[in-house]
């Protein structure tokens, strides 16, 4: 049977039984899933992807002993055309957490390996067309699988939350995941959030944040860090802490900073190195 034959009788038993279920099976990360009733919701994730599958060919559809329809994305297609694919899919699709979940699903099926490389790539494409809701929508599906669970990721998600207008949720997602290992985060995390901070408004965040690393002998590596501090102090009308931060980092806006060690500002190489490789389990629940 051809495949659009083969995807007009599934649509249609589907029709007929009110609900269709998919069984997704990955052998490195063990998941199954199984669509809901249908609905209007996942009704348009089907002809999205009815269309997209009619047009190029790239879907198949199988039948298991149990009975229960298969659905696969991109059998027979290059990785390059794979992604290509889903980056058109989900700039397509709807604004709906069901609908980029199912696709994101129904992508990945029967993949030996969860296709990280992949989507790092489908996510890079995402940003330079500046569709920052549709990168927290795929990280976080990504969390939801246990996959992506490092600093680089919680980075681009933080990113990506302030762009689409949630610094609010940026800094819970910081506090909860980020922030108790203050002694060694990446300053380029650091120096991200204390810019989130700052370009929010949200300055008794940055000052706490910064109190924080200083506990632990962190020094700010970059002048800019130490300025938006500073700033930060000023607007809150402590002037004294602002001449403070200007005073003790004063070596940081000379000529003579670049002879400073760089280990200055960080914790111990070593353990930032192995921080930064460290898989959390967190998820986040809604996009």
């Amino acid at each position: 049977m051809s495949r659009p034959n083969a995807m007009n009788k599934l649509l249609g038993q589907i029709s007929q039984l009110g609900m269709g279920r998919a069984l997704i099976l990955n052998s490195s990360y063990n998941t199954m899933v199984q669509a809901q009733p249908a609905n209007q919701r996942n009704a348009g994730v089907i002809a999205s992807l009815e269309d997209r599958c009619s047009n190029q060919g790239v879907c198949q559809y199988d039948k298991d002993a149990g009975g229960m329809h298969k659905y696969q994305i991109g059998v027979n297609l290059s990785r390059k055309d794979k992604i290509e694919f889903l980056v058109n899919t989900l700039l397509d699709i709807k604004d709906s957490k069901e609908a980029v979940y199912g696709v994101l699903d129904a992508w990945v099926a029967w993949e030996e390996n969860f296709p990280i490389a992949s989507l790092k790539r489908v996510l890079s494409v995402l940003e330079k067309e500046q569709q920052w809701h549709r990168i927290v929508q795929v990280i976080k599906w990504m969390l939801s699988k246990g996959q992506g669970t490092t600093l680089n990721t919680y980075g681009q998600l933080i990113r990506a939350l302030e762009k689409d207008h949630r610094a609010e949720e940026a800094e819970m997602f910081w506090a909860k995941r980020i922030s108790v290992d203050l002694h060694s985060v990446p300053w380029n995390l650091c120096r991200l959030m204390i810019s989130v901070y700052y370009r929010n408004n949200m300055l008794e965040n940055l000052v706490k944040l910064f109190k924080g690393l200083e506990a632990f002998g962190r020094k700010p590596p970059e002048k800019s860090i130490a300025q938006r501090v500073a700033d930060a102090y000023e607007i809150l009308g402590l002037l004294q802490e602002k001449e403070k931060v200007l005073e003790k980092y004063s070596y940081l806006f000379t000529e003579t900073s670049r002879e400073c060690p760089k280990k200055s500002g960080k914790a111990p190489s070593k353990r930032i190195k192995r921080t930064g490789r460290r898989k959390g389990a967190s998820t986040l629940e809604d996009s």
